[in-house]
């Protein structure tokens, strides 16, 4: 089922590359009517459908060098850009390249509208929700088949693109099927505009989506999962709290989703982890049919290098040896060599050192190897040069753990977020807490220790107050290394250079 999903991403040919730095300038997916497109190819709904899953991980649609955007193919993709503004900008793991703007990132630092990390994922962002509007606003007008379903799935991928730019944003224009194709620039929406939105559309699609669909497309907990996400970041987004509600859209997912922690920690960022119990919603990699450099490939070989590793331990044939984590990471378990904690296992520790005294030297801080490109549950493949292994985007020990958050912040059902919590952790071979060990402080410290380099970090430390100033520090934080205080407006990111020149009614996030 995974290699049929990526076989109708790649072989339909009736799409369109585009460039997207003005969100109003969009090709449209669909040229043709439905009915044409179907009398062409009867599984043509299914084969756009799937590319707009895509475009979450891939690049283009002609391999790794190709590219949807304007942008650099390989360092475009929608979900590096998540790796790069969540995790590198946060305190657990730092790149070394030095890359043009990515220095800026992870050092919390000269962050401004030039900064082209930032233009990758606000017009990744401005390429999906376009062409979901273009797709729904053919479907409206024309008969197909499981029409409803095929239309609730695209409108929660526009919803997740809009997620994202709510979360790094704050604001941008609100396309829709109503508005798509409009020659005049749309109006700038205000965060709260577009919170409301996504929420009142996740509310009506929550229940028109399946039970149950094919691996890596939405269901009924997708969608209530991203409702929750939306939820428990309300107050950040809207200065309204919305815990309660995030309790009743997570319990759902928990107890209406049929998922399973999975037995094995790592089994489940392994290349074989498309058969886990515990992936709710899964971006699809594999290193035949979906070559990307932008997919889980940017996480496993960024991690890896032959300077100081053995690659085909990992499954790989190259390593960029760009990513380590820091001890904001590893520091989180205590000492390294007498935990009992299976996670504190997954840092490459020989010939490096524990400390990140320079973050642009790769012996300086530990590699994470929770990402590998070999199979832990089924027969072992040939190493290859592109990932295979699928990026949990949405798994249930998320969920145990935004529940725990919850009801920690609700003062409700204390004892049943414990036992998540503890199930959690005893997954992992950690020590049960007490519940008096339930605490905001902790779950922030769990939520590193289970879910780093998943694209949560920086969003959690928002969440908790913990990003900007001086209230937790982190190394190279503010580009000192032990830490320093970094200014409040970097709770957002700025807006693109080439946004602002696109559409004038766009205006700059204060501070930049």
């Amino acid at each position: 089922m995974k290699k049929n999903i990526i076989i109708a991403f790649l072989g339909l040919t009736l799409l369109n590359n585009m460039g997207c730095t003005n969100e109003l300038d969009t090709e449209p997916i669909v040229e043709l009517t439905l009915e044409e497109l179907i009398n062409r190819d009867p599984n043509a709904v299914q084969g756009i459908v799937s590319r707009l899953y895509g475009s979450f991980a891939l690049s283009g649609p002609d391999g790794p060098e190709s590219s949807d955007i304007s942008d650099d193919a390989g360092e475009s993709p929608f979900l590096r850009g998540i790796v790069n503004l969540q995790d590198f900008t946060a305190d657990g793991i730092k790149n070394r390249w030095g890359d043009d703007g990515l220095d800026q990132l992870t050092t919390t630092t000269n962050w401004d509208e030039n900064n082209k990390f930032f233009r990758y994922l606000y017009n990744r962002i401005y390429y999906t929700i376009p062409q979901c509007n273009n797709l729904l606003s053919v479907l409206n007008n024309e008969d197909a088949e499981d029409k409803e379903q095929v239309i609730s799935e695209v409108r929660f991928l526009r919803a997740l693109a809009y997620y994202y730019l709510i979360d790094t944003f704050g604001k941008g224009v609100l396309a829709t099927e109503e508005n798509f194709g409009s020659s005049a620039p749309l109006p700038e929406a205000t965060r709260a505009e577009l919170f409301a939105y996504v929420e009142s559309e996740l509310v009506e699609i929550v229940e028109t989506l399946p039970d149950t669909n094919d691996y890596g497309r939405a269901n009924k907990a997708v969608g209530q999962m991203l409702l929750a996400k939306l939820y428990i970041n309300a107050e950040v987004y809207t200065g309204t709290p919305r815990y309660g509600d995030a309790l009743t859209a997570i319990s759902s997912v928990i107890t209406n989703g049929g998922y399973t922690l999975a037995d094995s920690f790592v089994s489940v960022f392994s290349g074989d982890n498309n058969t886990s119990t515990e992936i709710i919603f899964p971006l699809i990699a594999d290193a035949i049919t979906s070559q990307s450099y932008g997919n889980t490939t940017y996480i496993v070989n960024g991690c890896s290098s032959s300077e100081t590793m053995t690659l085909e331990d990992y499954g790989l044939t190259d390593g960029w040896g760009g990513h380590r984590a820091s001890k904001g990471w590893y520091g989180l378990y205590g000492d390294l060599d007498t935990t009992t904690d299976e996670r504190a296992s997954l840092f490459f520790k020989e010939g490096h050192s524990y400390e990140m005294t320079d973050y642009k030297t790769w012996t300086d801080g530990y590699p994470p190897i929770k990402f590998r490109n070999t199979n832990a549950l089924t027969a072992a493949t040939a190493p290859t040069t592109f990932s295979s292994t699928d990026f949990p985007l949405f798994r249930l020990a998320d969920a145990y753990l935004m529940y725990a958050e919850c009801a920690v912040r609700t003062s409700q059902n204390l004892g049943e977020a414990l036992g998540f919590v503890n199930q959690v952790r005893t997954r992992a071979n950690a020590a049960p807490i007490a519940a008096s060990d339930l605490t905001l402080d902790f779950m922030l410290d769990e939520r590193a220790r289970e879910l780093n380099l998943e694209g949560h970090r920086r969003t959690d430390l928002i969440r908790f107050g913990k990003f900007t100033g001086s209230a937790y520090v982190w190394p190279w934080k503010g580009g000192v290394l032990n830490g320093t205080s970094i200014p409040e407006h970097y709770k957002l990111f700025p807006i693109p250079l080439q946004a602002l020149e696109a559409n004038l009614n766009l205006k700059q996030n204060p501070g930049y």
